[in-house]
């Protein structure tokens, strides 16, 4: 068994820097990273692949980062998957709403892709001495 990630963001430089960002993680660990373009594909893929982490666009066709963060915490099966919102939405009640859906971190867009695997890398930590 190996952990998994899921980026979901209709961006596709957002998700291919991303990629490039966490690519160590499944050379070092054995993490699988998965992509989705949309809220839609986002969720069904977090109930087919039960990721331990996402990183969730907010805004994105079909259906919002929100919208999945809220679905995700209602399902029983999913509800301690891990949250991470990435969004240009950086105002505090945007944060607010973000954490109102459910995500555990609510990071704003532009980052620094070090400290996007610095974060991962916390998060997954505890987990990989599970695998």
């Amino acid at each position: 068994m190996s952990l998994t990630v899921l980026i979901v963001d209709d961006e596709p430089n957002i998700r291919f820097l991303l990629e490039q960002s966490l690519e160590e993680l499944e050379d070092d660990y054995g993490i699988m990273l998965l992509t989705a373009e949309n809220g839609r594909d986002g969720l069904e893929m977090i109930k087919e692949h039960q990721p331990e982490l996402v990183l969730l666009d907010v805004m994105m066709p079909f259906m919002s980062g929100l919208e999945v963060c809220e679905a995700v915490r209602e399902d029983p099966v999913l509800k301690d998957t891990t949250i991470i919102m990435l969004t240009a939405k950086g105002q505090v009640n945007d944060k607010d709403h973000g954490m109102e859906a459910g995500a555990d971190l609510y990071l704003t867009k532009p980052f620094h892709p070090t400290m996007i695997l610095e974060k991962v890398l916390e998060i997954l930590t505890p987990k990989l001495s599970l695998v």
